[in-house]
């Protein structure tokens, strides 16, 4: 039996069963207690008692008769003709002056007919019907022992001197035992039924969760980046899930392959889209000062000699240009390495902004420094200066006249490093921020474009990031990177 469901389905019936047996076994008990017993021979006694007092009741035609003594033959006839509706009731009359006048047990099932009262009863029986003549009122006792219970009933019967009662008497046999004994074994019963379903239901807990364990280490055991294939557990529930999930799993892998071909095929279009645009922007950057210094060389070989030195001196500006240019390629093709230790961050950033006063005062642009972080830091100050001179330059170029570059340094709320450069020009235009960060991308006529690309790598070594801000108006660059004590 390997359904789970089956399972569960046959537990559900046996508990029901369960239930509908101890139902059956509670009123049976009910039905066959003592307790029971004993209150229907206490009502069968108190009815043929009852019966009894009517019947002599109605023999008795008036005062004179009721005044005369009983006459014996007549409560004898009597007797067995009420006791013979009632199975296992015997009965009798009694008087003061004559004591037990007649008895009767018509339904006795013994070998012979019954004719005397029992001797052991015989006191309570007189103290009954004393009492019930005395109190004109019905009396019952019942005398439980260890294997039957005694019923005793008592009624007055009509007579002026109020000295004549009718008794009746039964007895319960066997049925307490036989009850206590159907209890017994219901009881049995019903304990061998839980039992059986308790164990049943932890054999299929345990294995339901040894499978589930089972399947749990599989997962756990699995690699970080790997998809497990599941074994089949046997239970028809389980296999259902384990299979739909190696059905998944095929499917996850599939277009984790079919993913991993498009990332590799993106990465080598952007490689050859950025080479295509660096190919092109380091053609045009070295076209240019070779153009300008044959203009130069051809301008001074066709002209006077007095004008050689001048053509020299602008051949000269020409080559340290392209000698900058393929000082930043090196730089930002070579992996930045680091040389981290503690530095005085207000006075670095006092450097920083000395290193742009001239250029700023040159073009009316005011500079401001704002210094809310730590003290100390532990940084690159040759690499990082070269990016934030990058970031200082470009702000005080596209400032305003009149304008301000702000220069600050504070702590995040999550503890990193921010240094950030505020101007109020133009902002970076919308087309060219898709690239900001690619080199040759510039909006300036003279500008390379590996400035920003520069700085960009820079925060990477230090594992940070650089990123634009749009402001109204102006621009902001953030250089955030983690935050080391000194």
């Amino acid at each position: 039996m390997r359904s789970l469901r089956v399972q569960l389905t046959l537990f559900g019936l046996l508990l029901v069963a369960l239930c509908a047996t101890l139902a059956v076994v509670m009123v049976v008990l009910y039905r066959s207690s003592a307790g029971a017993q004993v209150d229907a021979g206490r009502a069968v006694a108190e009815q043929s008692c009852r019966a009894i007092a009517a019947r002599y009741a109605q023999s008795v035609p008036g005062p004179s008769a009721a005044a005369a003594a009983p006459q014996l033959d007549l409560l004898q006839v009597l007797l067995q003709l009420v006791l013979r509706e009632a199975p296992h009731v015997e009965g009798g009359v009694w008087q003061e002056q004559g004591g037990l006048l007649a008895y009767a047990y018509p339904t006795y099932e013994g070998s012979g007919v019954k004719r005397d009262v029992p001797a052991a009863e015989q006191p309570l029986i007189v103290e009954l019907v004393q009492r019930a003549a005395r109190t004109q009122q019905p009396q019952t006792d019942v005398v439980r022992g260890s294997r039957e219970a005694l019923i005793v009933a008592a009624c007055p019967l009509v007579a002026p001197a109020r000295d004549l009662a009718a008794w009746t008497m039964t007895r319960t046999h066997a049925g307490a035992l036989a009850a206590l004994g159907s209890l017994y074994t219901g009881l049995a019963v019903l304990l061998a039924v839980v039992l059986v379903s308790a164990l049943w239901l932890g054999l299929i807990l345990r294995r339901g969760l040894r499978h589930v364990g089972r399947l749990e280490a599989q997962l756990v055991q699995a690699g970080d980046d790997s998809v497990p294939t599941l074994a089949r557990t046997g239970v028809q529930e389980l296999d259902r899930i384990v299979d739909s999930f190696n059905h998944y799993r095929s499917r996850f892998e599939q277009a984790r392959a079919q993913l991993q071909l498009a990332a590799q095929q993106r990465s080598r279009d952007q490689r050859l889209a950025a080479l295509g645009r660096m190919t092109g922007g380091i053609a045009h950057e070295i076209r240019n000062p070779i153009a300008a210094m044959r203009l130069k060389a051809e301008n001074a070989l066709a002209g006077a000699p007095a004008r050689h030195g001048e053509a020299l001196a602008a051949i000269v500006g020409q080559i340290d240009r392209l000698d900058g240019l393929v000082q930043s390629l090196l730089a930002l093709v070579q992996p930045v390495q680091l040389a981290a230790h503690c530095v005085d961050l207000p006075a670095w950033l006092a450097e920083r902004l000395a290193g742009v006063e001239r250029q700023a005062a040159q073009r009316g642009v005011r500079l401001a420094l704002r210094h809310a972080g730590p003290a100390q830091a532990r940084l690159d100050p040759v690499h990082l200066a070269r990016a934030v001179d990058n970031l200082l330059d470009n702000a005080v170029r596209h400032a305003p006249a009149g304008g301000e570059v702000l220069l600050s340094a504070a702590r995040t709320p999550a503890g990193a490093l921010l240094i950030a450069v505020d101007d109020d020009g133009p902002g970076v235009p919308d087309a060219l921020q898709p690239q900001l960060f690619e080199p040759f991308a510039t909006g300036r006529a003279d500008g390379t474009g590996l400035g920003l690309a520069l700085a960009r790598e820079v925060a990477l070594a230090h594992g940070g990031e650089l990123r634009h801000v749009a402001r109204a108006p102006g621009a902001r660059f953030e250089l955030e990177m983690p935050w080391h004590a000194c």
